[in-house]
């Protein structure tokens, strides 16, 4: 259940700063999972103590590739993105042994 809500974890240079600085972390979840789910999932899934889900929808956006036969265009699709704030002293780590 809880891989199922919660799709992938979101590594950008923003959600690193806002790992490091203020012990927050997301990740991009289905679009029809709300608040107490997306908690849940994350606290069975790494083991750890969530203190607040924030939830946001990204829109999709237009794209265009120039090629040799001409323009090309397409669109990104939209998603839901959650930034989860953990208890002091507990981390996630996302990229384990690497």
């Amino acid at each position: 259940m809880p891989k199922t809500i919660l799709i992938k974890p979101l590594i950008t240079e923003k959600a690193e700063t806002l790992s490091e600085e203020r012990n927050q972390y997301s990740f991009v979840v289905d679009k029809k999972a709300n608040k107490i789910e997306i908690r849940k999932a994350v606290e069975d899934l790494y083991s750890v103590t969530v203190e607040s889900v924030n939830t946001l929808v990204m829109p999709a956006k237009q794209k265009n590739r120039s090629t040799r036969s001409g323009i090309l265009t397409g669109r990104k699709s939209a998603y839901k993105k959650a930034v989860v704030t953990l208890a002091d002293g507990e981390v996630i780590d996302h990229f384990g042994d690497i």
